[in-house]
């Protein structure tokens, strides 16, 4: 009754104003298997291991390896100690997945995921790719700890544990790359909070084998529960981030595969209501192709940058190029090199407001300020693990160097990790310049290091915490995690 004395109101309206009934749009919801949202649910439900490429995992298991060094060493520092133990205190215990540096110590796989993702992020010593996130932070303590809860007989093999954690450092990258505002150093989110939970979703999604449906619900309700601001970056809450990431996006996982459902179009841009397009203001989403057309993953277009010391991956250039001045000061002077040698200190650099530190008061200032890690290798000739000690910090012929810095803002030096410079220039008390640049440091994914360079850096990691035997023994592990029958021989060496 109430529609039809409605519907008699309504019509006398329309045609005193001229209005058509064949005039009326209707806005019609795409199918639902043309979406965005249901591409990346296809895709991580169809994705098979023979699609990744002898690139693809060879570059993979250097991630691996790496990631898992540097969560060992990570574990050994207060930051981690901290999350450890209010995982300890304020929830029950549960004997299920392993923690970095911890034998004698489990958590659910959520909590594990959590701590070993801070413990990975605590020093800043983990993988970065371009556009600008650390993946594998976000990806494998999830993947490790979820691995954990199978039980024996349903185990992954080592390939499907490569496969799901390919998936997760995919869907990062595709996601990244619908934004040109992503390409460059961020200045709103953290992109491990954005674009790390997606990833840890996907790649949990994939290992529990769920549906594509599931796979999408489960990428959307990762998507509530994204996004950290740039303001804690420096802080010891910036690690949270990483261990945030990969629990969240393992818990949005396990509750798609119960049937809690999201929206359908989280990734697609809808005017009017915004999904992921909230952290992105420029985000222009494409659907992803099947595996089963020829996909290539963007590992293997791209590889990954790995640091040689543990700060910001922009510290590398400047560091690099402090180094090279720091070879020609030696060379000039005492065979050591002294404040009273040095008048003054250029940085030409990007424009960067986050990583600008004059005067840095903690270790994690320190590893994101330019003048610090530029100061601290024209004085020691590199950046190492120990130039963040607190007596590193507060030398004093490092004060009387950091006093004399200035930044430059060149043009041609975008924030952008892809094709920004370090150009450090020195004057000396007697007029003279000496000058050092850096294009691409060691470590880029333009020049990544070599295997034995990884090696070197995982066993001086992973040594701070195990045994060298053991430490061996998770080389091999790794080696040949794609030709073992399940990941468990991985997973033991880790407990």
């Amino acid at each position: 009754f109430l529609f039809k004395t409605l519907n008699k109101t309504i019509r006398p309206v329309q045609a005193a104003r001229g209005v058509h009934q064949s005039a009326v749009k209707i806005l019609k919801h795409p199918a639902p298997e043309d979406t965005v949202t249901a591409s990346f649910g296809q895709f991580i439900s169809e994705i098979k291991p023979q699609h990744l490429s002898p690139v693809v995992l060879q570059r993979s298991k250097r991630m691996v390896l790496d990631s898992i060094g540097v969560g060992l060493i990570g574990s050994t520092t207060d930051v981690f100690d901290l999350a450890l133990q209010h995982c300890q205190h304020m929830y029950a215990p549960d004997f299920i997945s392993s923690v970095y540096g911890r034998s004698n110590i489990r958590l659910s796989p959520t909590l594990a995921s959590f701590v070993n993702g801070v413990a990975t992020h605590s020093m800043d010593f983990d993988d970065t790719w371009h556009p600008a996130t650390h993946p594998s932070g976000a990806v494998l303590p999830a993947v490790l700890a979820l691995s954990d809860m199978m039980p024996a007989s349903r185990k992954p093999s080592g390939l499907d544990f490569l496969l799901a954690f390919n998936v997760g450092i995919e869907i990062q990258g595709r996601l990244m790359r619908f934004s040109n505002e992503a390409h460059n150093i961020p200045k709103r989110f953290h992109p491990p909070t954005v674009v790390g939970p997606m990833g840890s979703a996907a790649a949990c999604a994939r290992l529990l084998s769920l549906d594509s449906s599931q796979s999408s619900h489960a990428l959307a309700i990762a998507a509530s529960l994204a996004g950290a601001p740039m303001a804690n970056a420096a802080t010891q809450s910036k690690p949270l981030h990483i261990g945030n990431a990969s629990r969240l996006g393992l818990e949005a996982a396990l509750l798609a595969s119960r049937g809690l459902e999201a929206s359908p179009l989280v990734l697609d841009a809808v005017a009017g209501v915004a999904g992921f397009s909230a952290f992105y203001e420029d985000y222009m989403p494409q659907p992803l192709h099947s595996p089963h057309d020829g996909h290539a993953f963007l590992l293997e277009e791209q590889d990954m940058g790995f640091k040689r010391f543990p700060a910001h991956l922009g510290m590398h250039w400047v560091a690099d190029a402090a180094a090279s001045v720091h070879k020609l000061l030696v060379g000039v002077g005492p065979g050591k090199v002294s404040p009273d040698q040095v008048q003054d200190i250029l940085l030409r650099v990007p424009l960067s407001k986050y990583i600008n530190r004059p005067f840095p008061e903690s270790e994690h200032e320190a590893r994101h300020s330019f003048q610090f890690n530029a100061c601290t290798a024209l004085l020691d000739g590199e950046v190492t693990v120990q130039s963040f000690t607190p007596g590193a910090i507060s030398r004093p012929e490092l004060c009387a160097l950091l006093s004399r810095v200035r930044l430059e803002h060149p043009h041609d030096n975008p924030a952008n990790f892809n094709v920004m410079y370090g150009e450090v220039q020195v004057t000396l008390v007697g007029g003279d310049i000496l000058k050092g640049r850096c294009d691409t440091f060691y470590g880029h994914w333009r020049n990544p290091l070599t295997n034995e360079s990884l090696r070197k850096k995982f066993r001086n990691n992973a040594e701070v915490v195990l045994p060298s035997a053991k430490v061996e023994r998770l080389i091999e592990a790794v080696d040949e995690l794609d030709r073992l029958d399940d990941c468990q021989h991985l997973l033991s060496q880790l407990q």
